[in-house]
């Protein structure tokens, strides 16, 4: 596969993230929820920090997180590149663009939506509003998907967990989450097909 085919990629979850985080923002006040099936759910929730929601401590953390996510971005977009120019399986090329593609987008909500949008609480959010809610690099990260399968009290017989209230799956996510998901179960599921010895490169 063609670096120039692993960019269209990449490019097009970047569009469809980027145009479902946008929708929601400016159509859904925080924490509103729709119900598409039973077990699938619009709801709008934002993420200041790492994944499932955790926060590093301290004034400086997000600007962290923000600043280290832009530098793991240009080492995976290395390892993109590195591993065309070896002429690797086209799978793992695939994987590895939909982890940068995944990347990127939740990068750009921490960089640009803290001084594009305003707050969502009790209101929706206006694009390039007068008063944004944050600065550059403070932004939150906007999801949307939720899929709770199954909820309920946990058996009492249960070791630890016995009788408490449990959803199974809890987290929101976006389409930049999903895409680092399905990559990285790609590679767990097919390593043997995408880690194969690299063919010689050639000038």
């Amino acid at each position: 596969m063609t670096l120039k085919k692993a960019y269209l990629i990449i490019l097009a979850i970047l569009l469809v993230d980027q145009w479902s985080k946008i929708y929601i923002k400016t159509h859904f006040v925080l924490g509103e929820e729709v119900d598409v099936f039973g077990w699938f759910k619009i709801l709008f929730v934002e993420n200041e920090g790492m994944a499932l929601g955790t926060k590093l401590p301290g004034s400086y953390g997000k600007l962290i997180l923000t600043l280290f996510r832009i530098v793991a971005v240009g080492g995976i977009g290395y390892w993109l590149y590195d591993a065309v120019k070896r002429k690797s399986p086209d799978l793992l090329i695939i994987s590895i663009a939909m982890i940068l593609a995944g990347a990127a987008g939740n990068i750009l909500d921490s960089i640009f939506y803290g001084v594009i949008f305003n707050d969502s609480y009790h209101s929706v959010a206006t694009l390039f509003a007068d008063q944004p809610y944050g600065t550059w690099l403070h932004g939150k990260v906007v999801d949307m998907f939720y899929f709770p399968l199954w909820n309920g009290y946990l058996p009492e017989w249960i070791p630890v967990w016995g009788g408490r209230y449990f959803v199974f799956f809890e987290y929101v996510f976006n389409v930049a989450d999903a895409a680092i998901s399905v990559a990285v179960a790609i590679l767990l599921l097919f390593n043997k097909k995408v880690f194969v010895e690299d063919k010689p490169v050639t000038e």
